[in-house]
């Protein structure tokens, strides 16, 4: 291990990855600190939101993306040809454009209605929607190999002390001194413990599982999602994929002692909840994925940091898996983070910078346990929630509404709260073509702010000089919008339609909020 470095990043899931190469992009010294000696090959998050695909964009990184779909679509492909039975509502067979599902209902393509502002203004990473979560992870291990960051494996957080001006770790391979310490490291986090830092939330009333695995007869199993008066399944979109809940309250294995290992999933925990919710004696041969249990515990930390001490992903909060969210959550922690910490260690901006991480991440924190708490409400096997999703399955039939479900699970809606009254201020930057046919995203590889200058004498680019190093200026001759400052996570931090000194004005000070002090 290194023993002094700016961050030490606790775990090395997607969360942990993104983060590190963020650190790294902007400079710091970076190490991650891994438990396990190998990387998870749990099943897990089977897509990713467009905020997530974007980000993989500005990194260069979406061809490789593209191409985890396009295997994908291929193996969900032969599935849905060889079933017996149709796909219902599009659930088993290859969709153009991903939709999703709430609470089991799968959201049907035909009715989104693609030429609503927010979907047609980010469509060119919808081909990188279908990445599952192990390969996204492998895709990333890769990205922060390439930025020399150090992944050590086997090696587990036991102790922290935040000394004011550094953290000492203490780990299973000894003790290090780093100047930050983020805890990526789960729901479980040791990190978030050490910290004593508070989980508040609601206690879980559903065991879930999901698995591939060699069915002896599948027939017995109804395509998409079913109900039944024990909860529900899924067989599949992909060959062999089935996922049960069960309204039985938390599995036993789950509530086991801090620094525990919950005990791994069996064959036949998978088999007794499929034939439990399915009222058939279906019987599994064979486990094709290291299956997973979960629960729709919901909590979220008390506060994203503490000192020296910062949280991300499932360290700062929890909830069902519905959707993928968390794995998306996590994805965007890290992106807002990254780029805040490397600037403090880079020390051209102060600590005051770190307050706004919380500020900016804490309240969609908050919207995601509460769209996964009404997806378990609408779940439950009772008569007066199967009315409930019978009410919300006809709203979910409909053009607005399934435009209004996609565009939530699609990330398109999702803003901060930022000085400004341009409508891109506070959104993630759409895609914005340029007239040598490059986007602005292909200007965002190195993991700077970018700012795109429309005017004909350059008028903003040359303000923007004096933060040379940090702002990397792209000229156009585009008309609108005429200028946009894209911050490093790829929010809008300023934007105008006009020229003059108000404009000028306002870029100035964001620049001076965001981008610190003029580096010259």
């Amino acid at each position: 291990m290194d023993q002094d470095v700016d961050v030490t990043v606790v775990g090395a899931g997607p969360v942990g990855l993104v983060l590190a190469a963020e650190l790294a992009l902007a400079g710091a010294t970076v190490q991650i600190l891994e438990r396990r000696a190998e990387p998870d090959e749990a099943m897990k998050a089977q897509s990713i939101n467009l905020p997530t695909a974007e980000a993989l964009d500005r990194r260069g990184l979406l061809p490789a993306a593209e191409a985890v779909q396009r295997e994908l679509l291929e193996r969900v492909g032969s599935f849905a040809r060889t079933a017996d039975d149709p796909p219902l509502g599009g659930g088993c067979a290859p969709e153009p454009r991903f939709t999703g599902h709430f609470a089991g209902v799968v959201l049907d393509a035909d009715l989104v209605d693609w030429s609503d502002p927010d979907l047609a203004a980010h469509t060119v990473a919808e081909g990188a929607r279908m990445v599952p979560q192990r390969e996204l992870e492998a895709l990333l291990a890769a990205h922060v190999a390439r930025l020399g960051v150090p992944v050590r494996r086997g090696v587990e957080v036991t102790a922290l002390d935040d000394t004011g001006d550094g953290v000492l770790v203490g780990t299973s391979a000894g003790t290090l001194r780093t100047a930050w310490l983020v805890g990526c490291d789960g729901g479980h986090s040791t990190v978030r413990r050490l910290a004593d830092i508070g989980f508040s939330g609601t206690d879980p009333e559903l065991t879930g599982y999901q698995a591939i695995a060699d069915i002896a007869d599948p027939s017995m199993l109804g395509h998409g999602w079913t109900w039944s008066p024990k909860g529900a399944y899924r067989y599949g979109p992909q060959p062999g994929r089935v996922a049960t809940v069960e309204f039985d309250g938390a599995p036993q294995a789950r509530l086991r002692s801090r620094g525990t290992p919950m005990a791994p999933v069996t064959l036949e925990e998978v088999q007794g909840s499929l034939r439990r919710v399915s009222g058939t004696d279906v019987t599994l041969t064979a486990l094709r994925a290291t299956p997973t249990r979960w629960t729709d515990n919901a909590r979220q930390a008390d506060t994203y940091r503490s000192g020296r001490v910062l949280l991300a992903g499932d360290a700062a909060h929890v909830h069902p898996p519905f959707g993928g969210q968390g794995l998306n959550l996590g994805v965007g922690d890290a992106m807002n983070l990254g780029w805040k910490l490397g600037a403090v260690t880079a020390g051209w901006a102060s600590e005051e910078l770190l307050d706004t991480y919380d500020a900016e991440r804490r309240p969609l924190g908050a919207w995601v346990l509460d769209w996964t708490r009404a997806q378990t409400g609408v779940m439950r096997p009772d008569a007066k929630s199967a009315a409930l999703r019978q009410v919300l399955a006809d709203l979910l039939r409909t053009r607005a509404g399934t435009t209004y479900a996609v565009k939530k699970i699609a990330g398109v809606t999702q803003g901060i709260d930022l000085p400004g009254d341009h409508p891109l201020i506070g959104r993630f930057v759409p895609d914005l073509w340029l007239s040598d046919g490059s986007r602005l995203a292909d200007h965002s590889h190195s993991g700077g702010f970018v700012l795109l200058d429309r005017t004909a004498d350059g008028t903003f680019a040359r303000l923007a000089a004096a933060w040379a190093g940090r702002v990397s200026c792209v000229t156009d001759d585009h008309v609108t919008p005429t200028a946009v400052l894209v911050r490093p996570d790829g929010v809008v931090a300023w934007a105008c339609d006009t020229t003059g000194i108000a404009a000028a004005t306002g870029l100035e000070t964001a620049l001076h909020r965001w981008a610190g002090t003029p580096s010259s």
